[in-house]
């Protein structure tokens, strides 16, 4: 069981659910908030992120770059505590429970609604499994050319938040777009941390990342503009609703001293935890801001 919960990568799921969370208090600062419909968001979020986890073990290690030698935490296939049968079957495992979450959530949000909402909806889940299996599995995982970063943007930003305060709210607010920008620039910083750490081995196994194609120092200035842009997109956002709302920036030395540590130590991994703990937070002050201020 042990090996099972590492390979679920619990210290990613924080990020996932950053998104979820920003959705539903943009959605509950307009009175338009339902338990039980965020409770099956974070089920179904959950389920996806496990699955992509899981993904990501079995195929790195399928496609070599998860080989003896590289830097971060042990690997579940790599290492032989879980066969790579078995972690496929724990996908697909993954991937019913995704369906359960997913069509249980799109049922109690779009149970009056049309159903060509509830198949558009439906659509998006199975490409969000898509995407989650392909990024390092399968015969062309496109994680490996380098395109992670635009699909980490689109589904923990674009995706997430405005697709969640959607199932709330049944509308869409184009100034809700700077808010989801902010998440997903911020968990494509998870991911650049994740990569910097990874040039090495990743560039060995011939996987593209953008840290793998810039190297080390570049990859650091792009750092900072995820950084940059994300903060930037959430102080647009409140100059935009012209209200004094900007609690959140208390969050921002976080994100400073992100940028200071991944630049500064040698390996950058323990700083893939902060980052995405400080995004957590920085959701919950900016929501609760929202609702309460």
């Amino acid at each position: 069981m042990k090996h099972w919960l590492s390979a679920a990568r619990p210290r990613t799921l924080p990020l996932a659910l950053a998104s979820i969370f920003m959705g539903s208090f943009l959605a509950a600062s307009v009175g338009q908030f339902n338990w039980l419909i965020f409770a099956l968001c974070c089920l179904t979020t959950i389920a996806l992120q496990v699955l992509s986890n899981f993904a990501n073990d079995y195929g790195d290690t399928q496609n070599g770059a998860d080989l003896a030698g590289r830097v971060g935490p042990q690997r579940a296939v790599q290492s032989g505590a879980i066969t790579p049968k078995q972690m496929l079957g724990g996908i697909y495992v993954l991937a019913v429970l995704c369906l359960i979450f997913g069509v249980s959530l799109l049922y109690f949000s779009f149970k009056d609604a049309s159903m060509q909402v509830f198949w558009g909806f439906f659509g998006l889940g199975l490409l969000s499994m898509l995407a989650a299996y392909t990024y390092t599995a399968g015969k062309k995982p496109y994680g490996y050319a380098g395109l992670g970063d635009i699909s980490v943007l689109i589904f923990f930003g674009l995706v997430g938040v405005l697709g969640s305060n959607y199932l709330f709210t049944k509308t869409f607010d184009w100034a809700n777009v700077l808010p989801a920008l902010s998440c997903g620039l911020f968990a494509t910083g998870v991911l650049n941390i994740n990569n910097i750490r990874d040039i090495e081995s990743d560039t060995r196994a011939g996987k593209k990342t953008i840290p793998a194609r810039l190297g080390k120092a570049k990859a650091i200035i792009y750092h900072w503009v995820l950084l940059s842009l994300g903060m930037l997109s959430i102080l647009i956002f409140s100059f935009l609703q012209a209200e004094n709302k900007y609690y959140y920036i208390i969050c921002f030395p976080l994100f400073f001293l992100n940028g200071i540590k991944v630049a500064r130590l040698p390996n950058p991994d323990p700083m893939l935890k902060q980052m995405a703990l400080s995004t957590l937070v920085f959701v919950l002050i900016f929501g609760l801001t929202q609702i309460f201020s």
